[in-house]
């Protein structure tokens, strides 16, 4: 796991939002994709923000599904 992988992943760990949540990001080159489920629109705009401005993150792609169960 890259420095970066892992400030990722603290990012959204520590996003009272998205805490115990299993998502999944994909790095490629500067380019973060995120994968997984959260509970509104809401959440899902607050992944992305958690990551937007972490050195080394160029754009974001943003594949989360909301479940309104």
């Amino acid at each position: 796991m890259s420095p970066l992988d892992s400030q990722l992943q603290n990012a959204l760990a520590q996003n009272p939002f998205l805490s115990g949540r299993k998502l999944r990001i994909e790095l490629s080159e500067g380019r973060v994709t995120l994968h997984g489920t959260v509970n509104s629109y809401y959440h899902k705009q607050m992944a992305q923000e958690s990551l937007r401005n972490l050195a080394g993150v160029a754009e974001i792609e943003n594949r989360l599904e909301v479940n309104w169960a």
